[in-house]
Order: C-alpha cells, then structure tokens, then sequence
C-alpha cells in the first residue's frame, strides 16, 4: 500500500484489534476524506496545505479519535489507528398498564417523485421521520428506503440512525451503534429492514434515518478525485410531499448540509420511512 505522497494504514478496535470497516477517515485543514473497505485499510493523499494535520477518525460505536500528520514522515505509509470502544447504555422502552401500536413516520407515498439521490462511498443522505403529532413513542421497529431502479441496487450500504441534535437540528448522535450493512434485492419498491432486535427507543421528536454508501473488496475509494468519479451503487429516488427540507446530506471531510431544493413549493427530500412502537395509555 505505500506509495509516495500516500497516507495509508488500517483502523483496528484498540482492545480486540480487529479490523473497523466503514471508518470515515478526514483530514482537518484539508478537508478531504476516505473510507475504510471492509478490512479496515483506507488510502488517500498526504496533507498539502499544510506541513501537518489532523487525521480525524470516525467510527460507528467508536470514540472520535484524532492522529497529528506531518507531511513527508515515511511512517505514514502504513499507519495503524486504534479506536477505543464508545460504552453506550441502551435499554428497552418498558409499558405500564398501556397498550402498543405501530406508528408509521415519514414519506406515506407509495410512487417516488422524479430524479434521483447517488452517493459516493462514505457519502449519507439522512432524512428526518418527524412525530409529527406528539405521538408516546416506544422502541424503533423497522427503517425503509424507496430503492431507485436505476443504478445497482443490490449493492450494499450502511443504514445509520441520528438524533437531531447536532448544528441547526442536523444529524449528530448515532442511536443504532450497530454495523448494519444491507442490500436490497432489487429497485423499483420499498426496501425495508427490521430493527427490533437492536432495541432503539425512538427520540420523542422523531429521529434521522440515513443511507450511508460503502465499498466492498478491497476497493479504497476518497474525496480527493470524487468530482470526476461516476456515482457508485444503489439509486434512492426523492419524494416531494412535504413543504420543508428534512433531509441532509453528508460528505466526508465537510460535515452535513441542508438539502434546500424545491419543487412548486414542495421541499425535494429522500423518500424514507420508519415504523415505530407508539404507546397508548
């Protein structure tokens, strides 16, 4: 893997030192990114900004980690990472003397509007499945994505879940810690996944629920040539039925961003749904 004016290496768990796959990798100054494959490796282009920079490491169930790099050190060349475990306490929703339903939230279409949402590797569009009327939520039951036809969409991604308490109510604090990597058996339809076994109790507001693109094999794939690179595995379509923006979008080494686009005043959003516990006293 060492080639001149590389930064390369492996993430590994610090305590069981095995492989993190899918880690977005950043550097700081530069703000250029790239994703582990899944046995960990990633590649991408030493700092040229600056004589030095901070490697950022994020993680799914990881602790941030950030690793000084200086420009022109051979060891860089094959830089082992090790992330520490983030302890997170999840517990079931527990019903006293109520009864449980299912509650659908998001897009409610059953036909995706025109155009579509690509991802490159390491790239998320996250859509925010509103409590639209203050409903008692209980644990998350499922997630579903409308999979475009177009595309490959079979490949794989990652399915993360966010409360929307970062910057401006965008997505920040994974609530599934879980390595969830799916793939749909084909486009054109609802694909859905089921969530109970990772018991999530939903936030009461509503909550994120983001495709994330990954890579498999040993492909390495980074934001430095991503404005020339053709868009990569599975196809979302868009929705248009509500008049806000609920969905952003996240590029590595840049963070999220609103997505704002609108049609006849209806906002462009991905078309996602979730389906949730709803509690009634």
């Amino acid at each position: 893997m060492a080639q001149e004016n590389r930064l390369s290496g492996r993430i590994v768990d610090q305590k069981t030192k095995e492989p993190i796959p899918f880690a977005s990798i950043g550097l700081k100054e530069e703000q250029t990114g790239a994703l582990t494959n899944e046995y960990g490796f990633f590649q991408m282009a030493m700092p040229t900004k600056n004589a030095q920079d901070s490697l950022v490491v994020l993680a799914l169930g990881y602790k941030r980690v950030a690793v000084l790099v200086k420009r022109g050190n051979a060891n860089l060349a094959d830089l082992i990472v090790e992330v520490p475990k983030r302890v997170i306490e999840l517990g079931n929703v527990t019903v006293k003397g109520g009864k449980v339903k299912d509650l659908s939230l998001g897009s409610k279409s059953t036909t995706p509007g025109e155009g579509m949402i690509q991802g490159m590797p390491g790239s998320q569009y996250a859509f925010f499945v509103k409590n639209d009327k203050n409903k008692k939520l209980g644990n998350v039951r499922s997630v579903s994505f409308y999979i475009g036809e177009h595309g490959f969409p079979r490949e794989p991604f990652r399915v993360r879940l966010y409360k929307p308490d970062g910057n401006y109510n965008s997505p920040n604090t994974d609530i599934l810690t879980e390595n969830v990597v799916v793939s749909a058996p084909k486009g054109g339809e609802w694909y859905t996944i089921d969530l109970t076994p990772y018991n999530i109790e939903a936030p009461s507001e509503g909550f994120f629920v983001a495709m994330e693109w990954i890579v498999s094999g040993d492909k390495f794939y980074t934001t430095n040539f991503m404005d020339t690179y053709t868009p990569y595995g599975q196809i979302m379509r868009p929705t248009f039925e509500f008049k806000e923006s609920r969905t952003w979008s996240y590029t590595m080494g840049k963070g999220w961003s609103l997505l704002t686009l609108a049609s006849n005043g209806q906002r462009y959003n991905a078309m996602i749904k979730a389906e949730v516990d709803q509690i009634k006293d």
